[in-house]
Formats: C-alpha cells, sequence, structure tokens
C-alpha cells in the first residue's frame, strides 16, 4: 500500500464507522409482562398488567374456556394453535385476551405479551425471526386487524405464520382479534381489475385459514347484558336500587347491548357515586 494513502484510508474507514448505525441492543423483557412493539425503533416499550380479572367477564364462558385451554397448553410447550377471535365489536375479545393472559402469566413468568399494531402487520416476520431465538415465550397480539390496504398486509401475515423454510416460531402464539371472520376490508377496491381485485380477496381470505382456532362472539341478549352490568356493580360494590333500568336505558342510548358498553355504564355509574375503577 502506498503509504501516503493508508492515513487517507483510515480518515475514510473512522467515518464510515461514525456513519453506521450502532447495533441494536438485544430487548429486556425483565422488567415488565405486557409489552408494545415499535418496529420503526425495534423497540419493546414495557406496559402495565392489564386490571380487568378474567371472572368479570360475563357472557362468554363457552369462549373463555376454550381460549384459555390453547393459551395453557402453549404456556407449558405443548402443540398449539393460533388464534382469530371475531365477532361484533364491543363483545370483549380484545379484554378476553388480555385477561386470560394475565390469569396464565402467574404460573408461567417466562410467558409475555406483545402487542403489536394493525398498521404495522408487515413487520411481522422481522418480529417473529427476533423472538424465535428468545427463551421466553410470546402471546403477540394484534387488536383490530383486517386488510384495508390490501394483500400485501395478508402476505406478511402468512408469511409470519408460517415462517418460510425454518417454520414458524415455536415460542410464539400469534392472537388476532377482528370484526370480521375472514379479515375482509369493509369496502374492497376493483379499480385495479376484476382479476387483480379477486386475486386480492383470495390473499385475503385465505390468511384466515392459518389460524388453527377460531372463537366467534355473536351478539349480546338483553339478560346477558344485564347479567354483566350486575356483576360489575357486585364486583366493585356499586348500588343502585334501579341498576337494571337504568342499564337498560343506557343501552338505549348507545344504539345496542355489549359488554363495552355494560362497562361504560358502570364507569358512569362508579363516577356518580365517586368511586375508584380499576381501569
Amino acid at each position: 500500500m502506498d503509504p501516503e494513502l493508508k492515513p487517507l484510508l483510515e480518515r475514510i474507514a473512522a467515518a464510515l464507522e461514525r456513519m453506521a448505525p450502532p447495533a441494536a441492543a438485544e430487548p429486556s423483557f425483565a422488567q415488565a409482562r405486557l409489552f408494545r412493539h415499535d418496529p420503526a425503533a425495534g423497540a419493546f416499550h414495557p406496559a402495565p398488567d392489564y386490571p380487568l380479572a378474567l371472572e368479570s367477564l360475563v357472557g362468554v364462558d363457552r369462549q373463555k374456556a376454550r381460549f384459555l385451554e390453547n393459551l395453557q397448553r402453549f404456556a407449558r410447550g405443548l402443540p398449539f394453535n393460533h388464534a382469530l377471535l371475531w365477532g361484533v365489536r364491543g363483545t370483549g375479545k380484545s379484554s378476553l385476551a388480555k385477561a386470560a393472559f394475565m390469569a396464565t402469566v402467574e404460573h408461567a413468568p417466562d410467558l409475555k405479551l406483545v402487542e403489536v399494531d394493525r398498521d404495522e402487520v408487515t413487520a411481522l416476520p422481522a418480529l417473529f425471526d427476533q423472538l424465535r431465538a428468545r427463551p421466553e415465550r410470546f402471546v403477540v397480539l394484534c387488536d383490530d386487524l383486517s386488510f384495508e390496504e390490501g394483500a400485501a398486509a395478508a402476505k406478511a401475515l402468512k408469511s409470519a405464520l408460517e415462517g418460510g423454510v425454518s417454520g414458524p416460531p415455536a415460542n410464539v402464539l400469534f392472537v388476532a382479534t377482528s370484526n370480521r371472520r375472514h379479515l375482509m376490508p369493509r369496502t374492497h377496491v376493483e379499480d385495479r381489475g376484476l382479476v387483480a381485485a379477486a386475486e386480492d380477496a383470495e390473499e385475503e381470505v385465505s390468511v384466515s385459514d392459518r389460524f388453527g382456532l377460531w372463537i366467534g362472539f355473536p351478539p349480546m341478549d338483553q339478560a346477558t347484558y344485564l347479567a354483566a352490568v350486575q356483576a360489575y356493580a357486585k364486583r366493585f360494590g356499586l348500588a343502585a336500587d334501579d341498576l337494571d333500568r337504568r342499564a337498560l336505558q343506557w343501552a338505549q342510548l348507545r344504539g345496542g347491548r355489549s359488554g363495552r358498553v355494560a362497562w361504560q355504564f358502570i364507569r358512569d355509574l362508579a363516577g356518580e357515586l365517586g368511586r375508584p375503577l380499576p381501569l
């Protein structure tokens, strides 16, 4: 090497090292049990424990039992299925997933929950590969999943669940909630032509086949709605002589009955009575 070039090359090498981004730090999952994934920064932000107890969810006993059984198998290292919780909005799909996790993690300290945004589905394959080498077991939750952007997100999710040549990670259970069983967008754009639109629809529908466990949440009838209100009121010590009548009036103003509407009524009642609630 020309001695005159050596200092110049050393300065160039040093400048390139300064410009290169530092190696990403290994994530730590010791400080919490729930995390929020930020794919842009590659970070896992800790979140507080979910406070609602599993037994507080009323009217979804069959769904609770089936989801909890699958989750406990996963926590014990037994065969399991990725889960799709679908149905009417406000029926407790996301609450069930988080409350069941909190009930299970008490006996499985290496279990972690990572929530991902539905707009970041394309980052799932990289996330699954990152979690694959970890000693912990992860429930990855995507709330209100649908493919409004078309087939690209559907392909990314299929890739994550299938895992490519290495297979899906054995330490990741993917749970999605959706208002639609086949995760289809509310309107299907056909300006690309009928053939292209049909191909996109097939791609999107086929993703739901990757979920081995489908759990449906039907609309809540009046008796179940009132049972939910009464259970919440009893749990948090909220007394009202005309509880049922007021709860029905609240549901009528909201235009429907659901677990979410019941909980919102309880929050309003607790505020009126000056009583704190965990959420």
